[in-house]
């Protein structure tokens, strides 16, 4: 066979696997199809084991279906499935995490059971980098990427995790710029956060649910306000007050 023969039989193979898995991907996200069906599927793709194949099982995170029962039982399964397929999935899951909307918490569980947790913060922190130099119309997302960072890796010091963090506190949706409070509080004191924190609370002066959780994330950060203590003592609210050095403290 000659060398174009051969390409060209290399690419009808992978133009049929692909064909293959969009139908595959069809009846794995069937919310009202038989429950069988989808099971089936799953149990097919995380035998094949190929990248494509497990990047189609990620696709199981995206849907709901009815029962609530069975949805978790099929969304469990696909999770065991892509941690036993170990390194091979690591690709197909950072993709996944990348590239889609919904499903994420799904995704990290699963290659957080795989990666190393240095590996997972940095695709966590890519991530938010990315959506927070665009408008997201679904804060959803963001909201996911900072739980896992606040909940997971609080003590993940580093200049990219921060910067990451920092844009998101002027995000338009109040949950963001909450959530962004509280993962930029688990970092650790850093002087860049404080002055990031205090101009939040300064912003959000006349939201009190922002301004409770800013308030909260300088107690944990132990951040003075000095520099800023003439605007920001008019904001404080019980149980939070300024002792003597301008910090930010809470009344037990």
């Amino acid at each position: 066979m000659g060398l174009f023969g051969l390409f060209g039989l290399f690419g009808s193979r992978d133009e049929r696997e692909a064909n293959h898995l969009r139908k595959l991907a069809k009846k794995l996200t069937e919310k009202y199809g038989p429950p069988e069906n989808r099971q089936k599927v799953i149990e097919q793709l995380g035998g094949m084991g190929t990248p494509g194949a497990l990047s189609t099982l990620c696709l199981r995170f995206t849907v709901r279906t009815e029962p609530g029962i069975t949805d978790d039982e099929e969304k469990e399964a696909a999770r065991r499935l892509l941690v036993d397929a170990g390194d091979a999935a690591i690709g197909p899951l950072e993709g996944f995490i990348r590239e889609r909307e919904s499903g994420i918490a799904w995704g990290l569980r699963a290659l957080a059971e795989i990666a190393p947790p240095a590996k997972v913060v940095a695709v966590v922190t890519k991530e938010l980098a990315r959506l927070a130099r665009g408008y997201t119309r679904d804060p959803e997302k963001k909201l996911v990427l900072l739980a896992w960072l606040e909940q997971h890796h609080p003590d993940a010091r580093s200049a990219e995790v921060e910067a990451a963090l920092l844009p998101l506190l002027e995000d338009f949706s109040d949950d963001v710029r909450i959530g962004a409070a509280r993962a930029l509080a688990g970092l650790g004191p850093s002087e860049s956060g404080r002055a990031a924190l205090i101009q939040l609370l300064l912003r959000d002066r006349d939201n009190a649910r922002v301004r409770g959780e800013v308030l909260e994330a300088l107690v944990r950060l132990g951040a003075d306000v000095k520099g800023f203590r003439p605007s920001v003592e008019p904001l404080l609210i019980e149980p939070y007050f300024l002792d003597r050095e301008g910090h930010v403290k809470k009344r037990a």
